[in-house]
């Protein structure tokens, strides 16, 4: 008999749907194939959240300049302007601060008076802000910072003023950073051994015995040395007193160094 006839029925058409998933908001969004029989509305995507208001830009913390360091010293009983340059690290040493306060220091840089008040160096002008840029113009400058490389370190502060004891380690200490800015050889070894043998760490021994005394020029001092030395070894900066530890230290190295070639070559009287 004749075959029957085979009808297939059409599969309904299903909707396949796409999922979208949208991470900033995360809002899922069903969004509905060609070919469905039936269109159904997306739903109405989730607002993005409002953008975080960024810090401060870079070019304002930049624009704000820091201010220098104090505008004057106020001088002290004992100091000297190379311990003051020192101190407030000011560029071109002693001989710039003393050019900057000539009038009121006088013509002699090594004696200065206690309470007189000396200029350091002018204060640091805050720089003018920069031109407001339209909110489009910051966005984007915003945006290029964030993808950006990482910027830079800030440089380091300022390094701090180095501050001696006031005892023979600081001495000797504070004498050999003044021979250093004046090219005087020596070491703390040398100058120690010396000092123990002359004076045993006493600033204020005097010989009154010796030959030098019997003449009227008594050697005084950490290291022992005569008026004439003194007044003619002596290094600017420090004080005029011969008795002062600093200036006795560096005065008997400098002239230690011109005759023996470096303190650490004395061994004996000199």
């Amino acid at each position: 008999m004749p075959a029957q006839g085979k009808h297939r029925r059409s599969p309904s058409t299903s909707l396949r749907r796409g999922l979208a998933a949208v991470t900033a908001g995360g809002a899922v969004l069903a969004l509905p194939v060609i070919g469905a029989t039936s269109a159904f509305a997306a739903p109405a995507p989730t607002a993005a959240p409002q953008q975080a208001v960024a810090p401060a830009s870079v070019s304002a913390q930049v624009n704000s300049a820091v201010q220098a360091a104090p505008a004057q010293h106020s001088v002290a009983a004992g100091e000297t302007l190379s311990k003051i340059a020192r101190e407030y690290s000011v560029s071109g040493g002693w001989e710039k601060l003393y050019e900057g306060n000539r009038k009121i220091v006088g013509e002699n840089p090594d004696l200065i008076h206690p309470g007189i008040k000396l200029t350091l160096g002018t204060k640091v002008a805050k720089a003018s802000p920069s031109t407001a840029r339209g909110a489009e113009a910051d966005r984007a400058d915003r945006s290029e910072r964030i993808n950006a490389a990482p910027v830079a370190k800030a440089a380091p502060a300022a390094e701090k003023a180095v501050t001696y004891t006031n005892d023979l380690d600081g001495w000797i200490k504070e004498s050999l950073a003044v021979m250093a800015e004046q090219g005087i050889p020596g070491t703390y070894e040398g100058i120690h051994r010396n000092i123990m043998r002359e004076s045993s760490g006493n600033p204020a021994a005097i010989n009154n015995w010796d030959s030098n005394a019997v003449k009227g020029t008594p050697s005084k001092g950490l290291l022992q040395v005569i008026d004439p030395t003194f007044q003619a070894y002596h290094v600017p900066g420090t004080s005029t007193d011969s008795y002062d530890p600093v200036a006795n230290i560096t005065a008997a190295c400098n002239y230690a160094a011109d005759r023996y070639g470096s303190i650490d070559n004395v061994f004996g009287a000199y």
